[in-house]
């Protein structure tokens, strides 16, 4: 069974499921995005540098952090040119995926990734988390958890560049027929896929105005970094991401090419 995971691509995880799914029409367009520095603050002493260019590439680098438990920065999609986050709300549809490097001084793990973040905590939780320790997983928020670790037995190294992304499919957002996301990695030559995930029932006394059984309204999309402090001066951690794929629709873009846009191959 798990070498039959090995070789399965996101393009047949989105064919079965575009057979019965809705598209959202609403889905934010996106066009830009919004770098955030210092979400988490420990060390307000370090240097902390980034570049965007989006979608071609976007990079975030801390240096010497030293003091407190960690500082961490994040980026977040935008379809106004950068001067808001886009809003997601729990009926868009979407696919997002890039190329994604975590590189330091090795003094500490490094923690980054893509973020698909809730209402209640729209610049930390939700994660598909590379760390630098090894660890490849998804989980907080509202997202089903999910580890390529526990499941596959891969690892992620230092240095190292994979192609990571997730899918939000809303389908009715009811409990017979809740919303379902559906992760993959791309390490080396080999995509690992999650497959579909339905989601849980939302907080029934936060709706309205946030919906159930699905990401709820008013998510954000993005990435982020988190930068151990390590108590030795020089201390560093940087991600690159490139190579950005944000595709609106997805259940309805599968016979458009859907894998082929994202990059995804077989073994």
């Amino acid at each position: 069974m798990k070498g039959l995971f090995r070789t399965t691509v996101v393009a047949s995880v989105f064919l079965v499921a575009g057979l019965a799914l809705n598209s959202a029409m609403a889905s934010p367009v996106i066009d830009s995005a919004i770098v955030k520095t210092r979400i988490f603050n420990d060390d307000p002493s370090s240097t902390v540098t980034s570049g965007n260019l989006y979608p071609t590439s976007l990079w975030i680098k801390d240096q010497n952090v030293y003091t407190g438990w960690a500082n961490r920065h994040n980026f977040r999609l935008s379809d106004n040119g950068g001067i808001n986050e886009a809003v997601f709300m729990n009926a868009d549809g979407f696919a997002f995926a890039a190329d994604v490097t975590l590189t330091g001084s090795g003094d500490m793990p490094v923690e980054g990734g893509l973020n698909l973040s809730p209402w209640w905590s729209k610049d930390v939780d939700g994660v598909f988390m590379l760390n630098t320790g090894g660890e490849i997983a998804l989980f907080g928020g509202r997202l089903p958890f999910f580890s390529f670790t526990n499941t596959f037995g891969v690892h992620y190294a230092l240095g190292e560049t994979v192609r990571i992304g997730l899918a939000y499919d809303p389908r009715g957002l009811t409990e017979s027929n809740p919303g379902a996301i559906a992760y993959w990695l791309t390490q080396g030559a080999t995509t690992y896929a999650s497959g579909w995930l339905p989601f849980d029932q939302g907080n029934p006394a936060e709706d309205p105005p946030y919906g159930l059984w699905g990401i709820l309204n008013d998510a954000r999309v993005g990435g982020y970094v988190q930068v151990r402090a390590a108590g030795t001066p020089g201390n560093w951690g940087r991600i690159d991401v490139g190579n950005m794929d944000y595709v609106p629709e997805p259940a309805s873009l599968v016979l458009l090419g859907l894998a082929s846009l994202l990059g995804l191959r077989r073994r």
